[in-house]
């Protein structure tokens, strides 16, 4: 099998530290395809168990090892994407993507602790936001895979087609339809400084439990949604309107235990809170600010989403 080389990127040979210095290429890439770190580490695994299942003879017959892998990673995910609204038909409540901590503060829980691997650290841009995230998954796996690799990864609708099975034009019109519905649900981004200023406030009415003050930093819409997968205790049901919402988040701060903490943290590259009890993070708050108030709030729970955040 020949492939042509990624755009951009350099061409390197079969030799295997050239095979594996694509890894975090491909962990940033499956990230964004699945919204999962495990099952985009698991799809890159899959990935390089194919390639070291053929003979050296078809490797070196291959042209382009790292357009290889990318064809491959992305056919992966496209199946488990194809799969997975089935298995969310029975997730317990809500399902959203799997937070990211800064990568100076991501732990490895799969290893039992320690540092993680920096090539296996997600690039945190505006295509890893949760809001970003949040909008791909309401995509067709078709959808998802055309737009992330053509917008994001710039690989042509070409290669595009081979992967999805269906024509370049087709490809194209795919990802026309995705950038759509981002651009409908994504209006422009406020100035970083702006969203961590309103996310700062809105901790500090959360734990004064100001509900005039956090009303007064909530669109009229707002909207919070939480996912526990069943593992952890959360509403099941997205709550909706300022004033439901900061009802519910006020309560949150009266309820607290006495050793949990809320703190300022980084989430998906953007101002977000943790929920810190026995020193574990056991809560990750990630918010959508728009047009100077606070859109929506995703609480992830799930402790099997959480194992960049915590050691063990």
């Amino acid at each position: 099998m020949t492939t042509p080389s990624v755009p951009g990127g350099r061409r390197p040979g079969p030799e295997p530290d050239a095979i594996m210095s694509e890894r975090r290429q491909l962990v940033n890439l499956a990230y964004r395809l699945l919204g999962s770190l495990a099952e985009a580490e698991d799809a890159v695994q899959e990935t390089y168990t194919r390639w070291y299942a053929m003979s050296r003879q078809e490797q070196d017959a291959i042209e382009s090892p790292a357009a290889w892998l990318t064809t491959v990673a992305s056919r992966v995910c496209l199946n488990v994407l194809g799969s997975a609204r089935a298995r969310r038909e029975t997730y317990v409540g809500e399902w959203l993507p799997e937070p990211l901590p800064e990568p100076s503060e991501w732990i490895s829980g799969r290893t039992g602790g320690g540092a993680v691997d920096p090539a296996d650290r997600v690039t945190l841009d505006e295509s890893v936001n949760l809001a970003f995230l949040v909008v791909l998954d309401a995509m067709t796996p078709a959808e998802r895979v055309a737009f992330i690799l053509h917008d994001v990864f710039r690989y042509p609708f070409a290669d595009i087609s081979g992967i999805v099975g269906r024509t370049p034009a087709a490809c194209r019109q795919l990802a026309s339809s995705a950038r759509r519905r981002v651009r409908a649900a994504r209006p422009s981004a406020a100035p970083a400084a702006e969203r961590a200023g309103i996310v700062r406030d809105f901790k500090r009415a959360w734990e004064a439990a100001d509900i005039a003050a956090l009303i007064g930093l909530l669109d009229p819409d707002a909207m919070a949604i939480g996912d526990g997968g069943g593992l952890a205790t959360t509403f099941l049901d997205p709550i909706e309107g300022r004033e439901q919402v900061a009802r519910a988040w006020a309560g949150i701060a009266r309820r607290r235990p006495g050793d949990m903490t809320f703190l300022e943290r980084t989430v998906n590259g953007q101002p977000g809170v943790v929920a810190e009890q026995d020193g574990v993070i056991v809560t990750v708050f990630a918010f959508d600010v728009v047009d100077q108030q606070i859109k929506h709030i995703w609480v992830i729970r799930n402790p099997e989403k959480l194992r960049s955040w915590t050691a063990g």
